[in-house]
């Protein structure tokens, strides 16, 4: 793995990560990387871009994050093409997505250099509505009523099947996002690697359980307007009646890993 250009994305708002950032910033050019920091982060050598989207117009080799989950599912968001991401654990809860603390990244710089690493890929998800394409996501999609106070009937297609409930709303999760927020609403917990997505369905009137399907696409409408969650980070709003269709991604997330596990997500758990 040849490595010149490095990112370095840090946690919204946190000064921790930040100094944390400016640290790996100041190691990488003593190396002769060439580093870009997106703002506010700035250290003299490295090229400062204003925001995460400015990163897709640069030709990047590999992505550092230091922040929790975070910041890896955004720093994802905003990554359109399979660039390795190396996640540091700065200032994170669980940090489900992190490879290493601070305190580990010069071993994980040498290893990354000697190509002594373990490239994890995963598949993302991404919905359009109206013509228009979202934001990939890389834990799930979430589609839910705006209108609480009635219940709304989804309608569910995928490969020649139709699924038809009244229910508070419906999430297309992938693997890496079985242990998050589908996990939450009874969803099973798949190997990170599989190639497939699951439906579950939230608050169903009448049983309905998750339901693991090839990674086709699946089509939603809803008789009420609905709200879009990519990620829990970002929103859209589309009508009743209008056709929302969840996809696989055309490119991967990338993650550099140290070492290959089995169950890495449910190992940090703590299952």
């Amino acid at each position: 793995m040849k490595i010149n250009k490095i990112a370095i994305v840090s946690k919204f708002g946190s000064k921790k990560s930040e100094k944390a950032a400016e640290g790996i910033v100041e190691k990488l050019l003593k190396q002769k990387f060439k580093v870009y920091t997106v703002s506010p982060v700035l250290v003299k050598g490295a090229k400062k871009v204003n925001s995460l989207e400015d990163l897709r117009k640069i030709k990047l080799d590999l992505v550092i994050t230091l922040g929790g989950d975070g910041t890896t599912l955004r720093t994802f968001r905003n990554l359109e093409n399979e660039i390795p991401l190396l996640a540091i654990n700065v200032g994170g809860n669980r940090g489900i997505f992190s490879e290493i603390f601070l305190d580990e990244f010069d071993n994980a710089i040498q290893s990354i250099k000697k190509n002594e690493i373990w490239l994890d890929k995963r598949i993302r998800v991404v919905a359009s509505c109206n013509g228009e394409q979202f934001q990939p996501a890389l834990n799930e999609i979430y589609v839910n009523r705006k209108n609480l106070t009635k219940t709304a009937e989804f309608v569910i297609k995928f490969h020649n099947d139709t699924v038809k409930q009244r229910m508070d709303g419906v999430m297309i999760s992938t693997p890496s996002g079985s242990t998050g927020h589908s996990l939450s609403v009874g969803g099973p917990v798949l190997h990170e690697s599989l190639d497939v997505l699951i439906i579950t369905p939230v608050a169903p009137v009448h049983r309905l359980p998750p339901i693991v399907v090839p990674d086709e696409k699946v089509e939603i409408t809803c008789s009420h307007d609905c709200n879009i969650a990519m990620d829990a980070q970002v929103i859209k709003s589309v009508g009743f009646g209008d056709l929302i269709t969840v996809k696989k991604y055309k490119k991967q997330a990338v993650f550099v890993r140290l070492k290959k596990r089995g169950l890495r997500q449910m190992a940090k758990l703590g299952f």
